[in-house]
Parts: C-alpha cells; sequence; structure tokens
C-alpha cells in the first residue's frame, strides 16, 4: 500500500518549501446538519447520498489503515484499504496528481507537460500533474479517477476524497481553476451515480463554488493553522472535517470551532498506530 501523506493547501507547501469547457448541467444539493442527498440535474438518476455526521470524533488513516479508536463515529482510509466496521466511511483517492512514481501508470498525453515536453512535477511531493485543461483529456483523466471511485463504492465506502483539487496553483499557470472546478464536477457527478458523498479537499478559494461543482463537504488540513476554517463553513456550515498537524493548529482549531466541526491532529506522516512517530489528538 502506498503511503499518502497530507498537506496539500498551497499556503502550506510554501511555507513547507521556505519552504472547461463550459459546464453542463447544475448540481444542487440538500442537506440537513448530519446527513442530505445529492444529485446531477441534467445526468443519470444518482443514488440518494448520505453525508458524514457533523461534529463526529474522526480519525484520519491515509497512512495505513488500524483499528480507530474508541468513540470514532468518522474515519478516511485510502482506497485500497478496506472500510471500517459500523463507521462513516471516507474514501481517499489522488485525483489531480499521479502517485509518486507511478507515471508509466498514465497515458503521455495523461500528464501535464511544458512546451518543450518535459512533465511538470508537484515540487513539494514529487508527484507529476495530471492534464486536465481541455474536456478530452478530463474525460480521459475522469476514466481513471472514477474506476477508483466505483472501487470505494464497491467496498462499501459512504463517501470520497479526490486529493490535490488545489494543483491548478501548482501547474506553473497551465491549468485555470476552471480547468479544477469542471474536472472535480466530473467527479461528482460519478460519485453520486455511485452513491457517494463527494468532499473538497482543501482549496479554500473555491468553497463559493461548490454548489456548481457538486461537492457535498470538505476536509481541511491546517484550516485552524492558517485561519481558514470560516473559509470553508460560509460555504459547506458544520459540513467540515478539519486536520490539523501542529499544536498551535489543534490549539486554533478547537478554540474556535471546536464546538461546530469534526477535528483531529494528526502526526505529518500520518502512520497507523503502534508505528514510530504516531500521534492523534482531538479537542
Amino acid at each position: 500500500m502506498n503511503t499518502f501523506l497530507p498537506g496539500r493547501s498551497a499556503r502550506r507547501l510554501a511555507a513547507l518549501a521556505a519552504t472547461t469547457a463550459t459546464i453542463a448541467g447544475s448540481l444542487f444539493l440538500t442537506s440537513s446538519a448530519s446527513a442530505g442527498t445529492t444529485g446531477p440535474a441534467n445526468a443519470p438518476k444518482s443514488a440518494a447520498v448520505t453525508l458524514p455526521p457533523t461534529h463526529a470524533n474522526f480519525d484520519y488513516q491515509i497512512g495505513g489503515a488500524y483499528t480507530p479508536p474508541t468513540g470514532v463515529k468518522v474515519v478516511t482510509r485510502d482506497h485500497s484499504a478496506t472500510p471500517a466496521p459500523g463507521l462513516y466511511n471516507i474514501c481517499y483517492v489522488n485525483a489531480f496528481q499521479a502517485q509518486k512514481g507511478a507515471e508509466g501508470d498514465w497515458k503521455p498525453g495523461e500528464l501535464l507537460r511544458r512546451g518543450d515536453g518535459t512533465v511538470v512535477y508537484d515540487g513539494q511531493w514529487k508527484e507529476a500533474l495530471l492534464d486536465i485543461r481541455t474536456p478530452e483529456k478530463r474525460t480521459s483523466v475522469a476514466a481513471k479517477v472514477n474506476a477508483l471511485i466505483d472501487e470505494c463504492a464497491g467496498k462499501g465506502f459512504q463517501a470520497v476524497e479526490p486529493d490535490n483539487y488545489d494543483s491548478y496553483t501548482r501547474s506553473e499557470d497551465l491549468i485555470t481553476a476552471a480547468n479544477a472546478k469542471a474536472f472535480v464536477t466530473l467527479l461528482s457527478a460519478h460519485a453520486h451515480q455511485r452513491g457517494l458523498a463527494i468532499a473538497q479537499k482543501n482549496t479554500s478559494e473555491l468553497a463559493p463554488d461548490r454548489a456548481s461543482t457538486g461537492l457535498d463537504f470538505a476536509v481541511a488540513e491546517e484550516c485552524g493553522q492558517w485561519n481558514e476554517c470560516g473559509d470553508y463553513t460560509k460555504s459547506f456550515g458544520n459540513n467540515v472535517i478539519v486536520i490539523e498537524y501542529t499544536a498551535k493548529g489543534l490549539s486554533n482549531a478547537c478554540s474556535k470551532w471546536g464546538g461546530n466541526l469534526s477535528v483531529v491532529r494528526r502526526d505529518l506522516n500520518v502512520v497507523p498506530a503502534g508505528s514510530s512517530g504516531y500521534l492523534r489528538k482531538t479537542c
């Protein structure tokens, strides 16, 4: 199993480094504090989806699955893992970038390239960006990502978390926000057709577009650290899951949002319980 490292927000990457086509149809969402249904207006009929419960005890297990701590109600695991019995399970997929060293899994034309033909990489994570600049390219890339979403649905996950929505900010201006929104809309429609809710991962600047993109809830890394949690709640209400990696971030998230949102602190590498470096704290 691959280990998927966290921290995809543009601000966090900068700190560590110093570290459409017109969208056909519109999407609508109705939700309560703990559940809702959603479906694309001009697409095949979608199965009803259930949103994760809000302000629930959450665990982030994308670095390896393990028995959830007592009281956990919601868990995120990699698509290659098995859902945790009896819990609300979110399925992690790397949707906008190839896994490190896995460029060969993609067609040459599906990798983002500069004018000289060289591939554009996410400098922090050494992952090749996927080319979603045209409707044809988006359809091609989505076919492979949607196969992972199908895998999530087949295993019994209730939601999907497509990572690297913000990869356009690392694309050397080759990919636009409009391209990213058009692509995630394709993923949303497919997830809904499979009965899965779909999360917006980071990318707070695009949260106001959640109605048109069909995104149901948010998974926000370090919004406490960067004082961005309110940017998500303005669009998603309390349907926001917060993951922090520092004591400061956890303190800020808990003091301001701990009474309303799901908040957890994990170790930077999100290693399984029992492994060296494992850390998990909540409000």
